[in-house]
């Protein structure tokens, strides 16, 4: 029989999706055969249907009859190769997407198997990163400390103890550890008890010089839920001292001067207890819960690091420039604010978040730990109601960032040939948040796709 049409000769390579097959049929039946066809969706649809279920049949009476047009049936098309068909996908999803009528996203898709890049989208934009700063706060402080550094509270006593009264001061040195609890001001007591002592003849000292006095982060908002910034807290909130000296009291320990009061801990004191937390332990938080608190005690450790007491937002800011140098980057051309991302002065971008996470990746010492403190997405962290049941369930780990206006992701997942990627997602002027993380979402499970 012959074919009631000439076939297309599609510029692009043909693919097995419903789309392009209805695409195909579109473009190659002669417009006056399908006329009355093409009245409204149903009759669309039952062509597609017709279509893929007799051009099989049709290509084999067509051979049959010794015609020479080839058709091939629609479960052999070839499908395009990778990355081109993630390319097509991804240009797919932007041209339709509504939301980027009125927003700004910019995107980055790097092949780390392959160590190309694969996809790129306004990816040099410098953008509010919201929370995905916190890639950039922990890849540049186990780049600097390692994932062995520990955060450490400890506690020193001057004087002497002489028939259980201790004739001196106790000093609180604090260290920004976020995680210190009641747990460890009790070990705090339990190690005065140690000493002999049931009573102090002296004052508590709280020795806050390792940080300066700002307890609120540059660009932040005043009316926001923000940390404070104190290198001494108990279970995150600002009031050691009252807590030590209730928790001695409880103890039967009496002490003389009930009102603290701030100091450096001497030369010459001795240790009476210290406590710490590991690397690994701030980082689950701070990017599976994004705990902004956290992600501001690291950047402050490394801000520390530059030698020079009290550490400053600046020395933090320098540190984390002189990462960003070393990967080919000009500092000046982006804004390091904080530490935690919720200053409103912070600006990255993908190409720069992409690059971090490269270097993160072929460095083993950062990436065993950072890789592993990334939420998942449908099973963890902020990530755990997103992208469930799909593709992207369980395969992309990746930090989040929300701040009114912005939603960020950036991370890693495994494509569907094998091959791990980096990825970074900024949105901008999202007004409903829902939407560009579903936008987000879309990218990832494309990204995943078999």
């Amino acid at each position: 029989m012959k074919l009631p049409f000439q076939p297309y000769e599609s510029p692009f390579p043909p693919t097995c999706n419903a789309l392009n097959i209805y695409l195909f049929v579109l473009l190659s039946v002669d417009s006056q055969k399908i006329s009355t066809f093409v009245r409204d969706m149903k009759k669309y649809m039952f062509l597609l249907l017709l279509w893929a279920n007799l051009l099989p049949a049709m290509a084999q009476d067509n051979i049959t009859n010794g015609d020479s047009v080839a058709v091939t049936p629609t479960d052999t098309i070839p499908a395009l190769p990778w990355p081109q068909s993630l390319q097509a996908d991804l240009d797919s999803l932007i041209a339709v997407t509504k939301l980027l009528d009125v927003s700004e996203m910019g995107l980055m898709v790097y092949d780390l198997t392959a160590d190309s890049a694969i996809y790129q989208y306004h990816h040099r934009h410098t953008l509010r990163p919201a929370s995905t700063m916190k890639l950039l706060t922990a890849i540049a402080t186990l780049d600097r400390l390692g994932g062995s550094y520990q955060f450490r509270t400890s506690l020193y006593h001057t004087g002497v103890v002489d028939s259980c009264t201790l004739k001196g001061d106790l000093y609180c040195l604090g260290g920004m550890d976020p995680r210190f609890n009641a747990d460890d001001l009790n070990a705090f007591v339990e190690g005065v008890k140690r000493l002999g002592v049931d009573s102090i003849c002296g004052s508590i000292v709280i020795d806050k010089s390792m940080k300066d006095a700002d307890l609120l982060g540059w660009g932040w908002c005043w009316d926001d839920e923000n940390p404070v910034l104190s290198p001494l807290l108990v279970s995150e909130k600002d009031n050691f001292a009252e807590r030590f000296l209730k928790a001695l009291q409880k103890a039967g320990i009496k002490v003389s001067n009930v009102e603290p009061k701030e100091g450096k801990v001497p030369n010459g004191s001795h240790i009476v207890c210290s406590r710490f937390h590991s690397m690994d332990q701030i980082l689950m938080k701070m990017m599976k819960d994004s705990n902004n608190l956290y992600a501001e005690s690291m950047f402050y450790q490394l801000a520390a690091t530059q030698g020079v007491r009290p550490a400053t937002a600046k020395q933090g800011r320098n540190a984390m420039s002189k990462l960003v140098e070393r990967l080919g980057f000009s500092p000046s051309d982006y804004v390091f604010a904080d530490g935690s991302g919720l200053s409103l002065y912070n600006y990255l971008s993908p190409e720069l978040e992409v690059a971090l996470l490269r270097y993160a990746w072929n460095n083993s010492n950062i990436r065993i730990h950072l890789y592993q403190s990334l939420p998942v997405a449908g099973q963890d962290g902020t990530l755990s109601k997103r992208m469930r049941r799909t593709v992207a369930d369980g395969n992309v780990h990746a930090k989040t960032g929300t701040l009114r206006g912005v939603t960020a992701l950036a991370g890693y997942c495994t494509a569907g040939n094998g091959h791990v990627l980096a990825f970074s997602i900024m949105n901008q002027g999202v007004m409903q948040i829902n939407n560009g993380r579903d936008l987000q979402d879309s990218i990832c499970i494309l990204m995943c796709q078999p």
